[in-house]
């Protein structure tokens, strides 16, 4: 989730925000940021969902769409002679 920040650096994130919010204010923006990081992650699963239905529903138009050929009919689903 941090991708390369290791153990030290986030010491020093962690002093550098005691410093600049102080220790009363830091477990309220330390609150604000994880309501803010769930809500992301919220919406971007929200919307990977949409697009994998999307997918999915073009994905089943195009195998009726085949079946439809294989069969032999047209798309208002009447015999082609």
């Amino acid at each position: 989730m941090f991708g390369n920040i290791g153990f030290p650096e986030l010491l020093v994130i962690l002093v550098i925000a005691l410093l600049v919010f102080g220790p009363k204010k830091l477990p309220e923006v330390g609150r604000s940021i994880g309501k803010a990081l769930r809500e992301f992650r919220k919406t971007s699963d929200e919307i990977k969902e949409k697009i994998e239905e999307e997918i999915h529903a073009e994905e089943f138009k195009d195998i009726k769409e085949e079946i439809n050929k294989q069969v032999g009919e047209d798309e208002e689903g009447k015999k082609v002679s």
